[in-house]
């Protein structure tokens, strides 16, 4: 059975879609059958891969709303390595229709159960906001993945999801937890970021990844040529971050499967 990984902040900026479309990249990359799921209306984990998100023929939307086969709107991207549930803005127009569905918070769920044994890993990109759309992919996920930087702001931030995922675990989706906090847009030369990482080790412990994602151009500027860093630059230092990340995942879930 796959393994069905939320990422997930309420706080924007902190390398949420970044983090999704690299470390799927980098799954991928290390042998690992892997779907994405873009759940945010803004399509950028879509466009990450290349993906147009205005010409989609069928999308996350149509399977949430229509009850559209999973099969029949995913696509293959990076050459096949890997598969996409692209997103785009008509999930605007699916977070207002959800509300009046019933047993609306399972819909991501239900859809995903007959393809979920045909991946190592399947990703879901919530949007940075906890609304409907959050709520799916909290519901169908076996943990939730949280990247965050290393500033003030981003513990309280943190603070707030922990509690949303406490609401999540006390009814739609009991076994939901903390699958891991990411360490994004690190610099090691920043007082701040050092100390907020040492509180972070010391409160979460083996819960934070020992990974640490620096901040670096090459991550930067893949999504405008419509690629995971691993293809843009595979020696750039952020490729190497995501990679490593892979590796940590692989090694925590044959680990846990032991």
């Amino acid at each position: 059975m796959g393994k069905i990984i939320a990422i997930a902040n309420q706080k924007g900026g902190v390398g949420k879609t970044t983090t999704c479309v690299n470390l799927a990249a980098s799954l991928a990359a290390t042998r690992r059958s892997v779907l994405v799921v873009d759940l945010d209306p803004q399509g950028n984990t879509t466009m990450g891969f290349g993906v147009d998100k205005n010409a989609l023929e069928r999308s996350v939307c149509n399977v949430l709303l229509d009850g559209a086969a999973v099969t029949d709107a995913i696509q293959s991207v990076c050459d096949g390595d890997l598969d996409l549930l692209p997103g785009n803005q008509e999930l605007t127009l699916a977070e207002v229709e959800l509300v009046t569905k019933p047993e609306r918070e399972y819909r991501l769920s239900r859809a995903l159960k007959p393809v979920v044994d045909n991946y190592d890993y399947i990703l879901i990109d919530c949007p940075p906001s906890l609304n409907i759309l959050t709520v799916n992919g909290l519901t169908a996920a076996h943990g939730v993945l949280i990247p965050m930087q290393c500033e003030y702001y981003a513990l309280e931030g943190i603070s707030a999801l922990l509690g949303t995922i406490d609401q999540i675990r006390g009814g739609a989706n009991p076994g939901l937890g903390v699958f891991g906090i990411l360490r994004t847009m690190f610099d090691p030369r920043n007082n701040l970021a050092t100390e907020v990482s040492r509180q972070l080790t010391q409160h979460f412990g083996d819960r934070v990844f020992r990974t640490v994602i620096p901040r670096n151009v090459r991550i930067a500027e893949a999504p405008s040529f419509g690629m995971p860093a691993l293809y843009h630059d595979k020696y750039c230092r952020g490729a190497l971050a995501y990679l490593a990340l892979a590796g940590e995942i692989n090694r925590r879930e044959t680990a846990a499967a032991v």
